[in-house]
C-alpha cells in the first residue's frame, strides 16, 4: 500500500490515433490507440535465478501496457513459488525508488524509477535482508523495514534508504520473532509513527510505535490476538493514521472476515465493537484501500472474488459487493492488489494465469475491463504490486 502523499506523475504524450487511409470517395475511418499514460504499475515477478520486475504504463482508461524494456532486472533471486505475503514490492515515498524483496537469495533490491517509468537497478546491487526469506517490505520517508519469514528466527529488520538509493542497515532495529510465526506483511501507517506486522501461522499482530531514530517500541500486550485465523493482508487508512484493517485469511471456507483496529499512539491495538465483518467469501488474504480512505477491498483467493466495503468515519466496514475475477478461479490464483492514486482503478495479480486484472471503480462498485489481463513475463510467480 502506498502513502497517500504519493502523487501520480504524468508521463504522457498526446492521445495517439491510428488513422486508416481513404476507403473510397469521401470515406475514411480511424482507430483510436491507447489513451494517455498517467502512471505506472510494478510487479515483483519473483523469478528464480535473477529476479525481475514487470513494469506497465497505466493509461487514463485503466488499461496497462508494458513499459519498453520490461521486465527489469532486480539483482537478487526469487523463489519461483508463492510468497504467502503482502507488500513484496514498494515505491519510496518520493517515488524515486522501487524496493523489492528477493526471497530466493535473502536480499533486498533497490531500482531507480526513471521519468518514463523504466527501472534500473541501484549500482551497488542488492543487500542482505537482515535475515532469511524476506517476504514483505515497508517504507516511509527513507525508513525501511523488512519482514524475514524463515522458519527459524524470523524477524523485522530496519534500514535507511539514502538519497542515492543505497539501503544501509539500521543498528539496533531487528526484532526477532518466535520460530514458526510466519510474518506475512509489514507496513507503516501514513504518518510513519506506527508499524505493524501480521503473524499468519500464530494468528497474532505485532504493533510498534516508531521513534525519531526509526527504532521500534512494542507496547504492553503486543503481539495482539487477531480476530480470526491467519491474519494476512493489512492496510492503514491513508486519511486516518490510527485506523488499521486486517484480513483473516484462514477462517473456514465461506467465513472470511476483515477486522478494524484502532492503533493508539503507543501502538496498542483495540478492535472496534462491530469488528470483524464477514463477507461470505473464502480466503480473504490481500487488502487494498482507496486513497480517500472510504473504500476497502479484499482479494478472496479461495473464492476468486474481490469484496468491496464502505469505510465509515470511525472505521466501521459495510460490505458493498463481491465480484468474480474473470480468470480468478482456482485456489491461490488471485493475490496481491493495489488501487490507483486517483482512486479510479483496482489492479489484482493473477498468479497462476500470469496476468494483472484491471478494474474500474465507481462508488465502490467494481467492473473488470473487457480487455485481457496485462501479461506478466514467462516464469513469473507474482508477489507484490506497487502503483503510481
Amino acid at each position: 500500500m502506498l502513502s497517500s502523499r504519493m502523487l501520480a506523475r504524468l508521463a504522457a504524450g498526446p492521445l495517439a490515433l491510428a488513422a486508416a487511409g481513404a476507403l473510397g470517395a469521401g470515406t475514411a475511418s480511424a482507430t483510436p490507440g491507447p489513451s494517455r499514460v498517467v502512471g505506472h504499475v510494478y510487479v515483483n515477478d519473483n523469478t528464480t535465478g535473477t529476479n525481475t520486475i514487470a513494469g506497465f504504463d497505466r493509461h487514463a482508461d485503466g488499461a496497462l501496457t508494458p513499459i519498453p524494456g520490461s521486465p527489469f532486472t532486480a539483482g537478487g533471486a526469487g523463489t519461483g513459488a508463492g510468497l504467502a505475503s503482502q507488500g513484496a514490492v514498494q515505491l519510496s515515498s518520493d517515488g524515486r525508488w522501487l524496493i523489492a524483496v528477493d526471497a530466493g537469495s535473502s536480499q533486498i533490491s533497490v531500482l531507480r524509477v526513471h521519468r518514463d517509468g523504466a527501472l534500473s537497478a541501484e549500482k551497488s546491487g542488492p543487500v542482505a535482508s537482515g535475515g532469511s526469506d524476506p517476504v514483505s517490505v515497508a517504507e516511509h520517508d527513507g525508513l525501511v523495514y523488512v519482514a524475514n519469514a524463515s522458519a527459524t528466527a524470523p524477524n523485522y529488520s530496519g534500514f535507511r534508504l539514502t538519497a542515492n538509493g543505497v539501503l544501509k542497515p539500521l543498528a539496533g532495529s531487528t526484532v526477532t520473532l518466535p520460530d514458526g510465526s510466519q510474518p506475512g506483511d509489514v507496513l507503516f501507517n501514513d504518518d510513519g509513527t506506527r508499524l505493524v506486522g501480521t503473524r499468519v501461522a500464530t494468528s497474532e499482530i505485532d504493533s510498534f510505535a516508531v521513534d525519531a531514530n526509526g527504532l521500534l517500541t512494542q507496547p504492553a500486550g503486543s503481539p495482539f490476538a487477531a480476530q480470526g485465523v491467519g491474519p494476512f493482508g493489512s492496510a492503514f487508512s491513508p486519511t486516518k493514521p490510527s485506523q488499521l484493517f486486517v484480513t483473516n485469511a484462514h477462517n473456514a471456507p465461506g467465513d472470511s472476515t476483515v477486522s478494524t483496529f484502532i492503533d493508539a499512539a503507543d501502538g496498542t491495538l483495540s478492535p472496534l465493537a462491530s469488528s470483524p465483518v464477514a463477507n461470505g467469501q473464502s480466503g480473504s488474504c490481500w487488502a487494498a484501500i482507496a486513497p480517500n480512505g472510504k473504500t476497502l477491498f479484499s482479494v478472496n483467493t479461495g473464492s476468486g472474488t474481490v469484496t468491496s466495503y464502505s469505510v465509515g468515519n470511525g472505521g466501521g466496514l459495510t460490505v458493498i459487493q463481491s465480484v468474480p475475477i474473470r480468470n480468478g478461479a482456482g485456489a491461490g490464483n488471485s493475490v496481491d492488489a493495489a488501487v490507483s492514486p486517483d482512486g479510479q482503478n483496482l489492479y489484482v495479480l493473477e498468479n497462476k494465469t500470469n496476468g494483472v486484472a484491471e478494474f474500474d471503480i465507481a462508488g465502490g462498485q467494481l467492473r473488470e475491463l473487457a480487455s485481457d489481463p496485462a501479461a506478466l513475463p514467462a516464469g513469473a510467480t507474482a508477489a507484490g504490486i506497487a502503483i503510481q
